[in-house]
């Protein structure tokens, strides 16, 4: 994966994902998967990025 693509519409500072564009704050995949690791999710800590690759 080329990841010097910035896509404008995922933002992104997850600096250890291997997605992460190398220019910019974006992700560099057309799209990703949110997840959750939660039963029941209350608060945006309880949610995911399931598309992360360690770089």
């Amino acid at each position: 994966m080329d990841n010097s693509y910035a896509n404008e519409s995922i933002k992104c500072t997850v600096y250890q994902c291997k997605n992460h564009c190398s220019s910019k704050d974006n992700c560099s995949l057309n799209c990703i998967q949110v997840g959750t690791h939660e039963c029941n999710p209350t608060v945006d800590q309880c949610t995911d990025c399931m598309s992360f690759e360690k770089k």
